[in-house]
């Protein structure tokens, strides 16, 4: 069995960016400018966005967080957004979801200039994506493609199923892995809430990404042997003899399925930290473009 380490993997993505970046600044080019936008108190968001502007820092980017409050409005944000499309020394930005309940996210997301758009969320992306045409990935995606293709794990007519079809991950990855690229050319089945044969999907299948959000779905019983295991869930779990009061899981029961897998990513250090490393790379690519 072979650990998918997205922690290691994210670091050496991090170091070539940062070569990057220095050679930017030796040939006087603008250094690239990540800018955030946070609405609210959210614990876990805030904790993901400041994991973001360190990030920025390590690699040498210039990095902008801006922190709304809670009642800010729809208006007011949409406003906010605008001065982002319109200012020039920011090359890409993002906006921390979720956004709270009184806002449009899909009124927030078409907002957002497309040559900015360095999540990969906007109908423009996402249809060049689709189409196989140069773009902003987004970032979850991204990262697992990276991860398979560092690893040299074999995807190439492989039966891969994806469990869940949100537009963040489940639907992006669904298509880039049936595309004609290095971590693609296979044939892929996205599973979902109403999928009524899912164990017998799973038993089938040589690539399982589960990206649903349910603390330890998938378990050893509905995987075959040599399987290759993506995790895209983290879910906090009490556990009173933690110091802290709880453990993370991802969505894969690992002690009971990573006996059975070939190539496997942990929870934490797995896809997580692949998805920073990924929104810095589309961010070097927004500044390479204007340059």
């Amino acid at each position: 069995m072979t650990i998918l380490d997205g922690k290691k993997t994210s670091a050496d993505i991090k170091a070539e960016i940062a070569e990057k970046v220095k050679e930017l600044k030796a040939q006087g080019k603008k250094t690239p400018h990540l800018a955030a936008v946070i609405v609210g108190n959210d614990g876990a968001s805030k904790t993901y966005v400041g994991a973001k502007v360190k990030a920025c820092e390590l690699v040498g980017f210039e990095s902008t967080l801006i922190e709304l409050p809670e009642e800010t409005s729809e208006e007011a944000l949409l406003q906010k957004i605008n001065d982002l499309n319109q200012d020039n020394a920011i090359d890409g930005y993002i906006v921390q979801l979720p956004l709270p309940r009184h806002i449009d996210e899909h009124k927030v997301l078409l907002a957002i200039d497309a040559d900015k758009d360095v999540d990969g969320f906007h109908p423009t992306n996402v249809g060049r994506m689709a189409l196989e045409l140069p773009t902003f990935l987004p970032a979850t995606p991204y990262g697992i493609l990276e991860l398979l293709e560092r690893y040299q794990v074999p995807t190439s007519g492989k039966n891969v199923v994806v469990i869940g079809r949100s537009h963040i991950v489940g639907r992006p990855m669904s298509i880039l892995m049936s595309q004609k690229r290095a971590a693609g050319d296979a044939t892929v089945t996205v599973a979902h809430s109403r999928t009524q044969n899912l164990k017998e999907l799973t038993l089938q299948a040589d690539i399982v990404v589960v990206a649903l959000g349910v603390a330890e779905f998938l378990t050893g019983d509905m995987v075959k042997e040599g399987v290759t295991i993506i995790d895209v869930g983290i879910t906090r779990i009490e556990d009173s003899s933690k110091k802290n009061g709880f453990r993370l899981a991802g969505d894969v029961h690992f002690d009971s399925v990573a006996p059975k897998a070939e190539f496997i990513t942990p929870v934490p250090g797995g896809v997580g930290p692949m998805t920073i490393a990924m929104l810095l790379k589309n961010t070097l690519l927004a500044g390479e473009r204007k340059s």
